[in-house]
């Protein structure tokens, strides 16, 4: 009789007394030997469900440091810093009380600019505003992650332009590489917009979200050249489309390519995140070999748009026959952890990431209610207010709760998409 297979070292073995021994010797693995299992090498096969403690405990930690993407934006329209960065790069992880903030150094905040006009509202300046950063591991931390990890954090939607971009819900060709247009990936308009947009109108303006990164990037993968590497965007919400994007640019120019080393893995994290493209968009990019991992509420629309009605569950006649239209649908990327929460009293906390990251860590088989003082809860509360004067709250609130029961299509009234 041939050996049985061996499971995946990081795969929680099934429930029986038996194996309680194999449980805790995969729960005391070092991550510095499964780290690329964790990055999705295998696409976390038998590491979803039941869920993993070591990958718990990653998409945790990458959780919080994105948190620190809404916690040290500043939203006070009378501060100097509006709709920048409140702390300064080397204090931001600590001010937004990361664990261990010493653990990464932040080398480069990141800025897009929404090509998109609608100063009538709160007379809201078109700008640059601050997204997110970029930070690499310390040397400390290298040796436990078992690599030189760049991080790459993007927060949702809170400004208005930010949020009407959201709205342009047509796919357009991404055509990311000039060398390669590939007419056949396309992607949701204004996403691409945010993501490629520049302050034009200024001479001395901004370079895109796009060229910011890329650069940045490109920086730090040869200044770590020889080394053991991993390239991670976590993004939450619109910031997961803006990671989406990034993941694909980066391997479709080949920037994680070394000459005569592995490539460097690209994995995404996605917090709450919508559809990014279409089918042509999501075979790309896993023939790149980019790694997606989707934790999602069943309970939260964002994460059935854009393409309401027509996604990757209607492309196909009986799961066999391609329907005409299939290419022209949105469809999700990569592998999906599936959250359950919701409380009527605070329909918004079905988005938020704090929530999120809270139920990662409770068995999954209970439903659960969320706290409504919340970091998140507050901060789209404020954003909330930001954006719809007090006559519009109720009209806002009936909104939001049409969209739980499907009765709206693409529109978006989530404040923090």
């Amino acid at each position: 009789m041939a050996p049985p297979i061996p499971s995946s070292p990081l795969a929680p073995p099934p429930s029986s007394s038996s194996m309680v021994a194999p449980l805790s010797r995969a729960s005391s693995l070092p991550l510095s030997r499964v780290w690329r299992e964790i990055q999705g090498s295998n696409n976390w096969e038998n590491l979803i469900d039941p869920l993993s403690p070591i990958l718990q405990q990653e998409i945790t930690r990458y959780g919080h440091l994105l948190s620190a993407s809404y916690k040290g934006f500043d939203l006070n329209p009378n501060s100097k810093r509006y709709l920048n960065c409140k702390y300064g790069k080397k204090t931001l992880l600590k001010e937004s009380g990361i664990h261990d903030p010493d653990g990464y150094q932040v080398t480069k905040y990141i800025y897009a600019t929404p090509d998109i006009n609608i100063n009538p509202i709160n007379n809201e300046p078109n700008r640059a505003r601050w997204i997110g950063y970029v930070a690499v591991s310390s040397d400390d931390s290298v040796k436990r992650l078992g690599r030189r990890d760049i991080v790459v954090t993007f927060r949702g939607t809170v400004t208005n332009p930010e949020w009407m971009a959201n709205l342009m819900s047509s796919l357009t060709p991404a055509k990311l590489d000039p060398h390669s247009p590939r007419l056949d990936v396309k992607v949701e308009s204004g996403f691409l917009s945010l993501y490629t947009s520049c302050e034009s109108e200024s001479k001395f303006g901004l370079e895109s979200c796009r060229e910011q990164l890329l650069s940045e990037i490109s920086r730090l993968v040869n200044k770590h050249k020889g080394e053991e590497m991993s390239i991670t965007l976590a993004g939450h919400s619109m910031g997961s489309s803006l990671a989406h994007l990034l993941a694909y640019d980066i391997a479709e120019l080949g920037l994680n390519k070394r000459r005569g080393e592995k490539d460097v893995p690209v994995t995404v994290f996605s917090f709450a995140g919508p559809r990014v493209g279409n089918l042509g968009f999501k075979k790309r990019c896993e023939e790149l070999g980019v790694k997606v991992l989707r934790i999602t509420n069943v309970n939260d629309p964002i994460t059935k748009l854009p393409g309401f009605l027509f996604n990757e569950n209607f492309r196909a006649l009986g799961g066999v026959y391609e329907l005409p239209w299939s290419c022209s649908c949105y469809t999700h990327v990569g592998v999906e952890l599936t959250l359950d929460f919701f409380d009527v009293q605070n329909i918004s906390c079905v988005h938020d990431l704090d929530t999120y990251i809270s139920l990662v860590n409770r068995p999954r088989s209970l439903k659960s209610t969320v706290r409504e003082d919340s970091f998140g809860s507050k901060f789209m509360n404020k954003t909330s207010e930001m954006m719809f004067p007090k006559g519009q709250r109720l009209r806002n609130a009936a909104t939001r709760a049409a969209y739980l029961i499907g009765s709206i299509g693409q529109n978006n009234c989530n404040p923090i998409f």
